[in-house]
């Protein structure tokens, strides 16, 4: 009965609030994949940095003194790619970095 009363008090409609929800369960750190994948760990550092957070890049704080880039699944698919266009044109990174 009290439950009652307070509905009637304040008449509320009742809906499921759906929020955002973060499907990356786990990511793994640039040496990690760097060590998966075969590649040099500063040379991936640099063809990473072109990747924004809806690539799957990571930033994680508390390692390091700067943190530590990481990668979700779909992050190191995009990596590969960025990979594979890098090895295809090696001259990528040098036009990246040219101050303009």
């Amino acid at each position: 009965m009290e439950l009652e009363a307070r509905g009637n008090r304040c008449p509320r409609r009742r809906s499921l609030t759906l929020a955002p929800v973060n499907k990356v369960h786990h990511v793994r750190t640039i040496a990690r994949v760097a060590e998966m994948l075969g590649e040099d760990e500063d040379w991936l550092w640099d063809v990473a940095n072109e990747m924004d957070q809806e690539d799957g890049l990571i930033w994680v704080y508390g390692i390091g003194d700067e943190g530590v880039m990481a990668f979700a699944d779909f992050g190191i698919e995009n990596l590969v790619d960025l990979i594979e266009m890098h090895k295809a044109d090696p001259d990528l990174l040098k036009r990246s970095s040219d101050p303009k």
